[in-house]
């Protein structure tokens, strides 16, 4: 055992004297990493550490793959039905056919659009921060949008010219300065709340059916939610509600014991990999068929899901989705008008929020300004990967707030991002085994990483209500509305009707009314902090060299020597002016009148 135990150190300090020597590198220095000896190297990060924490960010990512391409399947994409009734285009054997080759592209597409916008992201941003096709804005593109088999009030094509042409808009917006001037203007601590929130409805998701352990449901008619973990065979399919067996899934349990518990009794002891080890381990006990807890059971799905598990190395390449945009918007002008705008309204909020929250994480926001390094490049990169995920037939793409996870477990630098969207172009091959990771080995993850974002909650002003309501409404709205976007909107709401009261009751009283705890509330001003938008500068320059010309010109009229030119007196401090104490003298100069020429 002794021995066993000294191979054990031996080999870890070799593994360190490696991570050092590389950390030391030239592509150490690239990615800051510390020890790399860059003047801006970020402590604590390392090369074995940030590889780690690229790998668990993609395992909790890795259920996007499946998850996503069954959302938009929905659509039916480009797949053609001439029934009425767009719901009964199911009941045609090639419609089906057709639909389930657009699910299939769409696992590529998804698959390649996570693996590009991360790798691109990391690279460009240097920030631990992984993108993906989101959650929610999926959703909203597919059934109120497209509609279920193109039920909707526009088709799939156009839908993604509108993906297409909000890239294209948010590229201005950063490039403007106007995407990050307006996370500078959000309050410090509804900023803090959105990192809590999103920590919460992580918890959420981790807690629910479709991407969870299935612990909670929605409550119908009597509770927003209430207890589940009943087999989801239980659920009444018309009040998604337990029938029986309340908290007597094995899954779920499964999940709980050999996911949650596991992996928090490893992290409690700062063992790495501690998420991976835990989402591996439910993974594996969950692929045999003969359980009770398999994810491929003797169903229609369960059997489709393991025809393509036991594929393992696979490429399935896109013929139905790729570059299908439709540049003809005369059938449908206003509807895309609306779906652009609800797109690019809904996106920027959530985008930039999740954005913020998660770099906040890595503790490089600069408090003063607002903001954070390379904020510029980072949205850049984003929206280009948005039209680019167009093209590809995705919903637009996002910062994944699954990337908690990730910096939870050590990632600090843009190598974590990196190496998860290496770990997703290698998945476009293994595509059939990350897609058959089971949610209820992710979820419990997911709970995991919402407490760990939940510590922020500590850093909101707790002193002052015109801090701590908003906050709180943010918080609790981003899990109870299921979005980042309006959990903020209702946030920034209710600051400013709140404040705005107090502020014009505080003016008009000239002070003497004041709340009790005024003295503890938060500064804010219109006028955010760090720099304006570049051509917010580029204006005032223009201006203030336009005031310095007319001054330039008022002097020179002033003083120009025309033929009835009058020099008036003079005072200059030289050295012949100079008293015998040393002081000033002014020296008065005769007026010199300049005689006309004949």
């Amino acid at each position: 055992m002794d021995r066993l135990y000294s191979n054990f150190r031996s080999m870890r300090k070799s593994i360190d004297a490696l991570d050092k020597r590389l950390c030391s590198s030239a592509f150490g220095r690239f990615f800051r990493l510390n020890g790399s000896g860059h003047s801006e190297e970020i402590s604590g990060s390392s090369l074995f550490g940030e590889l780690r924490a690229g790998v668990t960010t993609f395992t909790t990512m890795a259920y996007i793959i499946a998850v996503n391409s069954s959302i938009l399947s929905q659509t039916g994409g480009p797949c053609e039905c001439d029934l009425k009734n767009r719901l009964d285009c199911d009941l045609i054997a090639s419609y089906r056919e057709c639909k389930e080759d657009v699910r299939l592209d769409l696992i590529t597409a998804t698959t390649a659009m996570a693996g590009l916008s991360s790798f691109l992201f990391g690279l460009s941003t240097n920030l631990p921060v992984a993108l993906a096709p989101g959650m929610g804005l999926n959703a909203y593109f597919a059934f109120q949008v497209v509609g279920t088999n193109g039920s909707g009030p526009i088709s799939y094509q156009v839908a993604l010219t509108a993906v297409f042409v909000e890239g294209l808009i948010f590229v201005f917006l950063a490039l403007t300065g106007m995407r990050q001037w307006l996370v500078k203007l959000i309050p410090a601590s509804i900023k803090t709340a959105t990192g809590v929130g999103i920590g919460l409805f992580l918890t959420e998701i981790g807690l629910s059916y479709p991407s969870g352990i299935g612990a909670i449901t929605g409550g119908w008619q009597t509770t927003p939610l209430t207890i589940a973990g009943c087999p989801e065979e239980m659920l009444d399919p018309d009040t998604n509600m337990c029938n029986g067996g309340i908290m007597s899934s094995p899954k779920m349990w499964t999940g709980i014991v050999a996911g949650g518990v596991l992996t928090a009794y490893l992290m409690s002891f700062r063992v790495r990999f501690a998420f991976i080890i835990g989402i591996a381990f439910v993974s594996i006990l969950s692929w045999p068929r003969t359980t009770s807890i398999t994810y491929f059971p003797y169903t229609d799905a369960g059997s489709s899901r393991f025809d393509f598990f036991k594929r393992v190395v696979s490429f399935h390449p896109m013929t139905k989705t790729l570059n299908r945009l439709d540049w003809d918007i005369s059938k449908n002008t206003g509807e895309f008008v609306v779906a652009l705008f609800t797109l690019l309204y809904v996106d920027i909020i959530d985008a930039t929020a999740t954005l913020y929250a998660m770099v906040r994480l890595t503790g490089v926001v600069d408090p003063k300004a607002g903001d954070f390094p390379r904020s510029t490049i980072a949205f850049c990169c984003d929206a280009s990967c948005i039209s680019i995920s167009a093209l590809l037939g995705c919903s637009p793409v996002t910062a994944f707030i699954e990337s908690g996870a990730g910096i939870a477990e050590g990632g600090r630098t843009g190598l974590t991002a990196v190496t998860t969207g290496i770990c997703f172009i290698i998945a476009i091959f293994f595509a059939p085994i990350f897609a058959s990771i089971p949610p209820w080995a992710t979820g419990p993850t997911l709970v995991l990483v919402g407490c760990i974002m939940a510590r922020q909650m500590a850093q909101i002003n707790w002193r002052y209500l015109g801090d701590v309501l908003p906050a709180f409404v943010v918080i609790s709205f981003i899990p109870f509305s299921y979005s980042v976007a309006y959990g903020l909107i209702a946030g920034v709401l209710v600051y400013a009707v709140l404040n705005g009261l107090v502020s014009i009751t505080v003016r008009l009283s000239g002070g003497r009314i004041e709340p009790s705890e005024y003295d503890f509330k938060e500064h804010w001003s219109w006028k955010a902090p760090g720099k304006k938008p570049w051509f917010v500068r580029a204006a005032k320059r223009h201006m203030f060299t336009q005031k310095e010309d007319d001054k330039s010109s008022t002097r020179s009229l002033r003083t120009s020597d025309g033929p009835d030119g009058v020099f008036g007196s003079l005072s200059r401090p030289n050295s012949s002016d100079l008293g015998d104490d040393g002081k000033t003298v002014t020296v008065p100069m005769r007026v010199l009148k300049a005689k006309p020429y004949h």
